[in-house]
């Protein structure tokens, strides 16, 4: 009779800090598994407390918690499979990333992280100790099991260490969160860990948003050979049922389900639905409102809010001025239709010339500039927070990553809010979205299917309407030239030189830095947002405020 092992992958979603739910998630989870006949339920890294929770995990108390939370999960799940899970533990006064076994109401293993990742979001080394390589431990059935917690299998040694200590299947729990085109970056490094090693990997990883961060699941099981075996969906709950059967070569996962991973632009608008989303249900929030203002960056905002919380749930607010035309006018109200969501206008003439009026005495005869430019964009601000504590609607805010790079945006103003489901998305990227949208509808979105953003509002030079027929490529290069050189200095941290070589001009380029370096105090302040890049504004890149220094290249 041949020899089976049955694995129940949990690809859940946690939130940090709710350690009570998500411990129901796990034990919902293990009751799965044990209905379906399995021998073992895994859990991604952290889950018990959720991914990443920071400094939170240095509170004692917190730890503390998880800890009553991890002992009543194993008493409650005694009677049946194996639970694997993540979280916090102590001993010795250090702090680590651990991986719990729980079987017969007893936790009867425990794996602790070796590879500690300091970089990008992750600083690990900050908050945990690095651990011995654990060995690995036998289920019910006989299979030995090893845990390479997340960073351990980026690197051959912690792998190969546990298939030496005789591991015959590696069960790899994450909490790896996205950024564009990084699935690939996963699946080849896991092959190569197969490879190495010569026994099935199972790559666990959790889906969700937490504050900045996307965890996108894309789970999948690999055979010796880097053979694929399963591969659950991206950026959805899933729960599956792999069964092994040991052969004279080893361990062998039985093919299941093969899900088809999106394109990248279609995955980097849901990351943007799904954090947004996320972070109002993990905050409490049910309904936001926006500044629509008939430009692309708030019509494409307006439609990630409604395809993540509903058009019952989404108020667009139109602010015009003197300035503002009527094509913009026309097509904010365009916008606010086609998405069916409520919308609204309040006329800031009157505000401003009060303003106008209590500075008189101070500016006298100055002549105008910027400054009466901000006004308005803070009248805004000012106006939008007022609604949103007035009616308990998270305002969300709409700069897009080549404002926020330059900063194109007026801090106070339309930087005002509590989320910005563009921060990570260039100016050039917000316009491709935008037509994949129009293009294409999903079953994951609450909005309607059809043309959401008016192709009058896509066709259109982008202005600020803050002064008599202004343009945007009237103080900025056209986007993208701007774009082409801030994805150099941004997201590869190129020299002037090297954009130079790359054919900008260099005047140009020196010019676009300088708006970058003196730009950061804004972006200190500003609003979170999805990561959409593996560089993109506060934890990717951490600049100091007062830097003097410039690329003499």
């Amino acid at each position: 009779m041949t020899k089976s092992l049955r694995l129940t992958m949990a690809q859940l979603n946690p939130t940090v800090g709710d350690i009570a739910g998500n411990a129901a998630k796990a034990r919902d989870a293990w009751a799965k598994g044990k209905a379906a006949g399995a021998d073992l339920v895994a859990l991604p890294e952290m889950f018990l407390v959720g991914y990443q929770t920071q400094d939170l995990i240095a509170k004692p108390a917190f730890v503390a918690d998880a800890m009553v939370h991890l002992t009543q999960l194993a008493a409650d799940c005694a009677d049946g499979p194996a639970l694997s899970i993540g979280g916090p533990m102590v001993e010795d006064t250090r702090l680590y990333n651990a991986y719990f076994t729980l079987q017969g109401g007893k936790i009867t293993q425990t794996a602790r992280k070796h590879f500690l990742p300091n970089f990008n979001v992750f600083d690990e080394v900050r908050l945990f100790k690095s651990a011995d390589i654990a060995g690995p431990y036998a289920v019910n059935n006989g299979a030995r099991i090893g845990h390479p917690i997340c960073e351990d299998a980026w690197y051959p040694d912690v792998c190969e260490a546990m298939v030496e200590s005789g591991a015959e299947i590696l069960v790899v729990p994450n909490g790896s969160p996205y950024f564009r085109d990084k699935f690939a970056i996963r699946m080849n490094t896991m092959v190569a860990r197969v490879i190495e090693n010569d026994v099935p990997i199972v790559y666990l990883n959790m889906v969700g948003g937490q504050d900045d961060q996307m965890f996108d699941g894309g789970s999948f099981v690999l055979n010796r050979g880097g053979q694929l075996a399963l591969q659950l969906p991206v950026f959805d709950e899933a729960l599956a049922h792999v069964d092994f059967d040991l052969t004279d070569d080893g361990w062998v996962a039985r093919t299941g389900e093969m899900a088809v991973l999106p394109e990248s632009l279609e995955q980097d608008y849901r990351v943007m639905v799904e954090a947004l989303r996320d972070y109002m249900a993990k905050t409490g929030f049910k309904k936001v409102l926006l500044g629509l203002s008939g430009g692309i960056d708030s019509a494409i905002v307006a439609a990630i809010a409604v395809d993540a919380l509903g058009a019952d749930n989404v108020r667009c607010v139109m602010l015009p001025s003197e300035y503002t035309s009527q094509g913009s006018l026309d097509d904010a109200a365009a916008a606010a239709k086609a998405l069916g969501c409520h919308y609204d206008s309040i006329n800031i003439a009157g505000p401003r010339a009060a303003v106008t009026e209590a500075l008189a005495p101070l500016f006298g005869d100055l002549p105008a500039d910027l400054t009466e430019e901000n006004i308005q964009s803070r009248i805004r601000g000012l106006l939008l927070m007022a609604q949103s504590n007035k009616f308990g609607e998270m305002l969300l805010t709409t700069g897009n990553k080549s404002e926020v790079a330059v900063g194109y945006a007026t801090i106070y103003g339309d930087m005002a809010g509590g989320y910005n489901p563009i921060k990570d998305l260039y100016k050039t990227r917000v316009f491709d979205a935008a037509r994949w949208r129009n293009a294409n509808h999903r079953d994951w979105m609450k909005g309607p299917a059809g043309e959401v953003i008016p192709v009058a509002i896509i066709d259109k030079p982008p202005s600020a309407e803050l002064r008599p027929d202004q343009k945007d490529e009237d103080s900025l290069p056209p986007y993208d030239i701007l774009d082409g050189i801030l994805k150099m200095l941004v997201d590869v941290e190129a020299s002037v030189a090297d954009c130079v070589a790359a054919g900008y001009d260099r005047e140009t380029v020196k010019r676009v830095e300088h708006l970058l370096y003196i730009s950061e105090y804004k972006r200190f302040q500003s609003a979170p947002g999805p990561r959409l890049s593996n560089r993109a504004f506060w934890l990717d890149r951490r600049y100091p405020i007062v830097n003097r220094w410039r690329d003499p290249s």
